[in-house]
């Protein structure tokens, strides 16, 4: 229960998550392959940029494994740089850009204290 209590106190809808995905071990497994493919994703994301297309594939991929996993915060930001992306709105994107991989680091942090603990 320890590990399940330093999610929620770090703002992890794990309860969420859990209606998903079932039980812990599925969503310890889940999150292992999250942050294994986080560091490739976000370079997809900052060489994307200037690609508007290739960009909102990625940036949707990681709003829907963000919001299974429990990271409603990183989720919300990526649907909303989904849809502006979506509509070609490049000046949205790379003016919050900053933002947004911001969270990601911040993910990174409490998913990398989680897998240690």
């Amino acid at each position: 229960m320890e590990k399940q209590d330093y999610l929620k106190e770090n703002g992890v809808n794990i309860q969420g998550a859990l209606e998903l995905l079932g039980d812990m071990d599925t969503y310890d497994e889940i999150l292992q392959e999250f942050f294994d493919h986080i560091e490739e994703r976000r370079e997809k994301l900052k060489n994307y940029l200037n690609d508007m297309n290739n960009y909102e594939i990625e940036v949707h991929a990681l709003k829907s494994d963000s919001k299974y996993l429990g990271f409603s915060k990183l989720a919300d930001m990526a649907l909303e740089h989904q849809n502006k992306s979506h509509d070609g709105d490049i000046e949205f994107v790379t003016s919050h850009y900053q933002e947004l991989d911001n969270e990601i680091n911040h993910v990174i942090s409490i998913i990398s204290k989680y897998i240690e603990g």
